[in-house]
């Protein structure tokens, strides 16, 4: 007897994993068909049961069976998983039967829908009604018995919404972490329940987790703007758990989320910035059915320019870049997005030939050149390969741009171009001189687009912070004192997309970065919200050090975005100014090209660093230079 219960267990365990593992479409596609015959079946034994199969009209059956299946359609029955339905999938349901009664009543009466009566219908509807609540109850209690229990923990979920009641259903049924209840601000939750869960006030938050053992929040307010997302994680970053937030709603919606989804602290949204719509128009000006070309494109910067411009309908992109596998990346995650024309280059900016040819072959509308190397200590290490690249790079692409008379040049420059401490932040300086003197001589419409630090970039702190935590620490910071600009990779191309459009020769446009941020109060945030306490702010050893490692070569402790605060204007774009700077005439600046590449030649870098002190504004030679 257990024997023959075993493999009856063991069978449906089977079953129901087969039907697990399919595809939702495929799953959906049952689920129809299922419905269908059995509400056809049904509605025939109604009127068996109260007429004469032969007076009526199957036809009429036909019609009101196709409107139950689109009733059902509309109300989302089948967007969603049996794992998530529940009693507001069924208020919708209702309301599509309602809706049907009475246009089959209208029909019936009319004579239009012929052998059926309205009671008839009206028995069939309330009976469907039970057979889809009592039938989806059937098929999640099935899979939640085969479902294993895993709890990794307790945890609160911060917002009762959508989005919250969601994420409790989907634990629940999952079955992987115990709800301890949910915190939300409105004072009308306040001490109610959703599903048997609590809902707390958000500032009982520190002693919930210590009460309860919480190992982790869950913000579920997928839909907040950058602002409060900012203030309610400064909130939780003094209680020192672990914060995940959910990804989007239509995710966990339509079954797909796994908890590995949920996404750790993003620094973007620690620094609550809000994102401006772009303009249409400055968007597209010099991007739709233009050829454009993107310098550096494999690179952070000129990566998230190509990905936008494709977004623009571009009649033709052309990717340069010197790393062969930086350039198999992007090319191969845009011709996943785009049916549009790419053609990838493996080039040296430095290279005059070949960009020669390049712009010969091509007949370029639009320039992007975000080539550089713009690792700061690394520069300042190997200062002539920073300027080759940098200033001599810009100016055979600038020049080549004027030759073959392209229509826009636009440079991707770094605030630490204004009064630089590193042959770096100089050598961007010098590569803007030489697109504001092209432009005093030139059809082609030079601009520069000016802006601190990227999340997520190469080189970038935000990264490397993530590693040490997961590592245990230490975190490292250069000096207690420092503070950096932060804006997102994609904003920053949508902004330099802009400002190229609005230039109309020689300008510096400057992109609002926020406020500045000290690099040890975001080491601080990144620790806290990740669940760990800072080493020594309450006189322990417990929890991650953080390091003082000393400014690097060329580091400054901050950094600006204007030579001269007073010259400057706003423009069309809240994020973006407008700078007035002081220009060189280009045959100036081409004794100065010159002068660099003879003085590479003869590895003279202290020529090359007395013409940094002459023509950058501000420029400090770093200690190795001294």
């Amino acid at each position: 007897m257990n024997n023959n219960l075993h493999s009856h267990q063991s069978l449906r365990a089977k079953l129901v994993h087969k039907l697990v593992g399919l595809s939702r479409r495929t799953k959906k596609a049952i689920l129809s068909i299922f419905d269908c015959v059995f509400l056809s079946v049904l509605f025939i034994t109604v009127i068996y049961v109260n007429q004469d199969l032969q007076r009526f009209d199957f036809m009429g059956v036909g019609f009101v069976v196709f409107f139950s299946m689109i009733s059902l359609s509309l109300s989302g029955v089948y967007r969603s998983v049996l794992r998530v339905f529940d009693e507001s999938l069924m208020k919708h349901v209702a309301l599509y039967f309602m809706l049907l009664f009475f246009i089959g009543s209208f029909l019936i009466k009319n004579e239009i829908l012929g052998g059926i009566f309205v009671p008839d219908l009206l028995i069939y509807l309330s009976l469907s009604l039970f057979y889809i609540w009592y039938s989806r109850l059937f098929f999640k209690q099935l899979l939640l018995d085969e479902a294993p229990v895993d709890h990794s923990g307790n945890v609160l979920i911060y917002g009762a919404g959508t989005a919250g009641k969601a994420l409790l259903r989907h634990i629940q049924n999952k079955k992987e972490y115990n709800v301890v209840g949910f915190l939300d601000d409105s004072p009308s939750l306040k001490g109610g329940y959703i599903s048997k869960v609590p809902v707390f006030a958000s500032c009982l938050a520190p002693q919930l987790v210590v009460q309860n053992s919480i190992d982790r929040i869950l913000l579920a307010m997928p839909s907040i703007d950058s602002k409060r997302k900012a203030e309610i994680y400064d909130f939780l970053e003094s209680i020192e758990v672990k914060v995940l937030s959910v990804p989007t709603l239509s995710q966990i919606m339509s079954g797909s989320l796994n908890m590995t989804d949920l996404q750790e602290v993003r620094v973007e949204d620690i620094l609550g910035r809000n994102i401006v719509e772009p303009i249409p128009e400055l968007l597209h000006k010099n991007i739709k059915n233009k050829v454009v070309l993107v310098t550096g494109a494999g690179g952070s910067i000129g990566g998230e320019l190509t990905r936008q411009i494709v977004r623009l309908s571009p009649k033709l992109l052309i990717l340069y870049e010197i790393s062969e596998y930086a350039l198999y990346l992007i090319e191969r995650e845009l011709r996943d997005l785009t049916d549009i024309t790419i053609i990838p280059i493996i080039g040296n900016v430095t290279d005059r030939s070949q960009v020669e040819r390049l712009f010969k072959k091509f007949d370029i509308d639009t320039v992007y050149h975000a080539a550089a190397y713009k690792h700061v200590p690394l520069v300042e290490a190997n200062p002539f390969v920073g300027v080759i690249n940098n200033t001599i790079g810009t100016a055979v692409c600038a020049m080549q741009a004027m030759k073959h008379k392209v229509e826009t040049f636009v440079l991707i420059s770094t605030d630490k171009a204004v009064r630089p401490t590193n042959v770096m932040g100089a050598s961007k300086r010098l590569a803007e001189l030489v697109c504001q003197g092209l432009a005093i001589e030139s059809k082609t419409q030079f601009s520069m687009v000016r802006f601190g630090n990227v999340l997520g970039s190469s080189g970038s702190v935000v990264p490397l912070f993530k590693k040490q935590i997961e590592q245990g620490g230490p975190l490292t910071v250069t000096h207690p004192e420092i503070t950096r600009y932060f804006m997102t990779i994609p904003e920053a191309a949508l902004l330099v997309i802009q400002a190229g459009a609005m230039g109309i020769g020689g300008d510096v446009f400057l992109l609002d970065m926020g406020e500045p941020v000290k690099i040890v109060d975001l080491a601080k945030k990144m620790i806290r919200l990740s669940g760990q306490k800072v080493r020594g702010e309450d006189d322990s050893q417990v929890g991650i050090e953080i390091q003082y490692a000393g400014l690097r070569p060329g580091e400054k402790l901050y950094e600006e975005l204007l030579i001269n605060n007073e010259q400057s204007e706003t423009t069309r774009h809240p994020l973006i100014m407008r700078s007035f700077e002081k220009k060189y005439p280009m045959s100036e600046i081409t004794k100065l090209l010159s002068g660099i590449e003879a003085a590479y030649e003869r590895d003279d870098i202290f020529w090359l660093i007395s013409q940094l002190e002459l023509y950058v504004d501000g420029y400090q030679k770093s200690h190795l230079y001294h």
